[in-house]
């Protein structure tokens, strides 16, 4: 393993009607609130009156910033800083899913900094504080309620980036699998892929002796593909959105990089590119692409594709080499996102040749994509190319 320094400092609150320990986690800090969320399922669903409700008898007073993108822009987190600033906010409350919490943290800094919040994301500034903030998840995807990260796209200039830092974390997450349950079959796939190809993100590194690091990604996909192939078909089982929505917190909060440098996230940067120029939905992008750049990159180390084949996806090893193992593994993968619904080409979104360059362009705009792969940007070319 690498050297590592490890820290989460996020409190999880974890279970059904979790949101009663709101009032206890609010009181230590002031009245003023802003509430974030997304496109209005949080007022179809119920959440918002009842927590507005919650908000009143607390004697609070709520702003709030509704319309949160499922790309979250630049132009949404100047309008929540602006707010923050004119209505001198104490705490943000992020409600809805990872766009929302994205946003909120973005938000969040730019609240206390005088600048254009994208020089934090460019890494033209670095954060000195922040607007503390919690979160309320309502769909299980991007373990944003348990981590530093943030994805945010300038569409100006159709850039979309992940940045993060030590203001990012929350200060508490409320996960209540029952805000889950309305969630509608495609969101849930999303979901499904989006966690998964965070494990994968973390799965294919260049440390060495990681067999912990190994074993609880192979566990934790397992565990992802069973719950999530069922689950697709039985979207209103409270036990399987339990087992899922703990799975994608797991997925990305820390503990599966400890020790391996955090992964390679090649594919994230080329999805990046792509929905900066099409603004299709994140994990939609990532069940293109992600077998496509396993197929491009299996020559690195065949020997760790031919691990998850077996490991994760059940391919039989006898009389095989690495190399037809790993393909299989792939091709398993591919074959389990298609059954549940996910897309497979890019053309399933529009999307054709036309602007290859310009997304290869932007993926590789800052050197070397991934730590895995280090693709350069006619490898990155070549994958989109394959994935039309």
């Amino acid at each position: 393993m690498n050297e590592f320094v490890f820290q989460n400092p996020v409190k999880l609150i974890f279970g059904k009607d979790s949101i009663s320990n709101l009032p206890n986690e609010l009181s230590a800090y002031g009245d003023r609130i802003l509430v974030v969320y997304g496109g209005g399922s949080i007022k179809k669903n119920g959440l918002y009156d009842e927590l507005m409700d919650l908000l009143n008898k607390e004697n609070k007073e709520v702003f709030e910033l509704g319309g949160v993108e499922p790309n979250p822009r630049l132009s949404t987190a100047r309008q929540g800083a602006d707010m923050c600033k004119e209505h001198n906010i104490d705490f943000i409350l992020a409600v809805g899913g990872g766009s929302v919490l994205d946003c909120t943290k973005l938000i969040a800094t730019a609240a206390k900094y005088d600048g254009d919040p994208w020089d934090f994301v460019v890494k033209k500034a670095t954060p000195t504080d922040a607007v503390p903030f919690g979160t309320i998840l309502t769909m299980a995807a991007t373990g944003s309620e348990m981590n530093a990260g943030s994805v945010i796209t300038n569409e100006e200039t159709e850039e979309k980036y992940g940045w993060g830092g030590p203001f990012n974390f929350p200060k508490f997450s409320i996960l209540d699998p029952t805000y889950t349950l309305s969630l509608p079959r495609n969101q849930t796939v999303y979901g499904i892929v989006d966690m998964m190809s965070h494990i994968f993100e973390q799965y294919f590194h260049t440390a060495t002796n990681t067999p912990l690091l190994d074993e609880l990604c192979e566990a934790a996909l397992r565990t992802i593909m069973d719950a999530g192939e069922k689950l697709v078909d039985d979207l209103h089982n409270y036990d399987l959105r339990e087992t899922i929505l703990l799975s994608g917190t797991w997925g990305l909060n820390g503990f599966l990089g400890m020790g391996n440098a955090g992964g390679d996230w090649g594919s994230h940067d080329i999805e990046h590119a792509v929905s900066a120029v099409y603004d299709i939905p994140h994990a939609g992008g990532l069940a293109i692409l992600f077998p496509n750049w396993m197929k491009h990159t299996m020559k690195l180390n065949p020997e760790r594709f031919a691990r998850m084949a077996t490991n994760v996806f059940g391919v039989n090893p006898e009389g095989k080499s690495n190399e037809d193992i790993a393909e299989e593994g792939i091709n398993k993968l591919r074959t389990y996102w298609t059954s549940i619904g996910a897309p497979e080409t890019l053309a399933d979104f529009g999307i054709d040749d036309s602007k290859i360059d310009l997304m290869a362009e932007k993926a590789a705009a800052h050197g070397p994509v991934g730590r895995f792969g280090k693709l350069n940007k006619d490898e990155v070319k070549s994958i989109l190319t394959a994935s039309l």
